[in-house]
């Protein structure tokens, strides 16, 4: 067990992350674009200026310093992946998806805005996200930049995170099997988490060893990132995750919790942290925040 403080870490590096994007989604439009429609920006601020653990950015800006790199080029690369994060979300939120008010105890854009509103800020965050990525301070090769960008728009899309909710959707009220529920998930939740550990290893242009080693490293906090989220969903108030619970079962939402029961999972979630560590086990101290960050998926509050 690492003694790290790890939430105050984390506080730090949400600051960083925070005024980053508050600067790219600041009302002074840049020189491509004509202007920003107040009614828009609002929205869109709305979606992603709204606290959090920020917890893909950590990923990459944690992944990026285990090998060596930690500059504004690495923040704007996670500010990228963040963006499409909070795309996601705005979306989920919505009425035709999984139909939430709250989101962090606040109301959720389409609440605050409208529908439309909603629909076009997901839109524009998820482009804004490439904008960013392809800048030049994120990698002096133009061709890493590509890399990177291309492997998020592959973990966003069809064979990622909109098609693991794609799959989700169909599975409501369904029977699933073990192999099809870790699927879906692996897509919906783990594509964005395996990219964030993968990308801070590209962008400090680790070994081709190293890279494999962090992406595995990202799969399994992803399975026990959504396993520990079912869990809550199961066991949490909503005053204590900011959001409704409950609603899986609900929907008949397709989840391992719901397939095995709580103590299995939990003997599932202490597995994953198990290979987590054994993962990381090759860089000794210099890994104690990752280390710790897997620790913190498998028992977070919220």
């Amino acid at each position: 067990m690492v003694t790290f403080d790890l939430s105050q870490h984390l506080g730090v590096q949400a600051g960083r992350i925070e005024s980053i994007l508050d600067g790219i989604l600041s009302d002074a439009a840049p020189e491509h674009e004509i202007t920003r429609p107040p009614r828009l920006l609002a929205a869109m601020r709305h979606g992603v200026l709204s606290g959090g653990k920020r917890l893909r950015p950590v990923l990459v800006l944690e992944t990026a310093n285990l090998f060596g790199r930690n500059d504004a080029g690495v923040l704007q690369a996670a500010c990228a992946l963040e963006l499409v994060h909070c795309y996601s979300l705005v979306h989920d939120d919505l009425p035709a998806m999984d139909d939430d008010d709250l989101r962090r105890g606040r109301p959720t854009v389409h609440k605050a805005y409208d529908e439309a509103a909603a629909i076009l800020a997901g839109d524009a965050l998820l482009t804004l996200a490439f904008d960013v990525i392809a800048q030049d301070p994120v990698h002096a090769d133009p061709a890493v930049r590509l890399r990177l960008s291309r492997e998020l728009s592959r973990a966003a899309g069809v064979g990622g995170m909109a098609g693991g909710q794609m799959l989700d959707l169909q599975s409501e009220h369904t029977e699933r099997t073990e192999a099809e529920i870790r699927q879906l998930q692996s897509m919906k939740t783990g594509a964005l988490l395996r990219y964030a550990c993968r990308a801070g290893a590209v962008l400090a242009d680790a070994s081709a060893a190293d890279t494999d080693r962090l992406t595995r490293f990202g799969e399994v906090i992803g399975l026990a990132f959504q396993l520990a989220d079912d869990l809550l969903d199961v066991e949490a108030s909503q005053e204590t995750v900011g959001k409704a619970t409950g609603k899986d079962a609900e929907a008949g939402k397709a989840t391992l919790v719901g397939l095995w029961g709580t103590d299995k999972a939990r003997a599932e979630l202490a597995r994953l942290l198990g290979e987590a560590e054994t993962l990381l086990g090759p860089y000794g101290e210099k890994a104690d925040v990752l280390t710790s960050l897997a620790e913190f998926i498998v028992s977070r509050p919220k």
